[in-house]
């Protein structure tokens, strides 16, 4: 198990655990980021992940992609 921006780019994998505070694992759940749902790094800038789960890329930071674990 490793955090989400540890992926290399093009890289799939399951999403295991969301990590953080009950607004914060809401928020991650309502951009698509569930257990069992596989996710991508699209690509990365600056520390800013862009990332592919459920058909949509979504654009995330650091901090919050260290919270979804694969």
């Amino acid at each position: 198990m490793m955090p989400l921006c540890m992926l290399n780019i093009g890289e799939k994998k399951q999403i295991i655990k969301v990590n953080g505070k009950d607004d914060t694992k809401r928020f991650l759940a309502n951009l698509g980021f569930v257990e069992g749902s596989e996710v991508s790094v699209v690509s990365e800038n600056n520390g800013n992940l862009i990332v592919s789960v459920k058909d949509t890329r979504v654009a995330i930071d650091r901090a919050m992609a260290n919270r979804i674990m694969v």
